[in-house]
């Protein structure tokens, strides 16, 4: 699990991103506060001002660079005070933020959205234990569905983990997203109270965390 330490977003971009690095930023967020900061950030990285970044949409939706920054890579998760962005070179990427909160019905939830394993193993934890490891299956699935550029129409039973003390493991994936083998996830610790996770489809990168105490700009 990835911790964020505090760095300038500036001299992280100038310092240059590696590509066998995945970059995954925690910066403020809060409501209606819209792309602003993420497009100061993908700015920052490509040497340019937000303004001069075009976003196009993908046949699902999914958000990316429009040429001539087409190569760097990027997805946006917000929820609560934090928002996650991640960002590599020629991959597609999938993040996911979550503030975790007890709520009323979850292990319904995991037997009517997830795999039959998965709310398995929901069932044999209680309390704190199951509501945590609901949010880590949650922002697995988040993350591969958004690198798989689909999103949840796809179906989150159709990528199902295992559950493990560091995380998830990718174990059955189907369709589109399928062989699961083909994918790398880790599991992000934002900060306390969050669960967060990185996801992409390809070899394994060295993902390194940061947090910014204002948005870049």
């Amino acid at each position: 699990m990835s911790h964020f330490l505090p760095a300038d977003p500036l001299a992280v971009a100038a310092s240059g991103l590696d590509a066998a690095d995945v970059h995954v930023w925690r910066l403020p967020h809060r409501r209606g506060a819209g792309r602003g900061a993420l497009a100061a950030l993908l700015g920052a990285y490509l040497g340019v001002p937000a303004s001069a970044l075009a976003f196009v949409a993908g046949a699902h939706g999914k958000p990316s660079l429009a040429p001539p920054h087409a190569r760097l890579a990027f997805s946006w998760s917000h929820s609560g005070d934090y928002a996650l962005a991640a960002l590599g070179r020629d991959a597609a990427l999938g993040v996911d933020v979550e503030h975790v909160q007890t709520r009323p019905r979850l292990l319904e939830l995991a037997e009517r959205y997830f795999a039959a394993e998965e709310a398995a193993a929901l069932r044999g934890l209680a309390g704190a234990a199951r509501t945590e490891a609901f949010f880590t299956l949650w922002t697995a699935k988040e993350a591969v569905l958004k690198a798989l550029g689909r999103g949840l129409a796809f179906g989150p039973a159709r990528v199902a983990f295992a559950l493990q003390a560091a995380g998830a493991r990718p174990l059955a994936f189907a369709d589109d997203a399928a062989p699961a083998s083909d994918w790398q996830l880790h599991a992000l610790a934002p900060a306390p109270g969050y669960a967060g996770a990185v996801a992409w489809r390809g070899g394994a990168r060295r993902v390194r965390t940061f947090a910014a105490a204002a948005p870049p700009g």
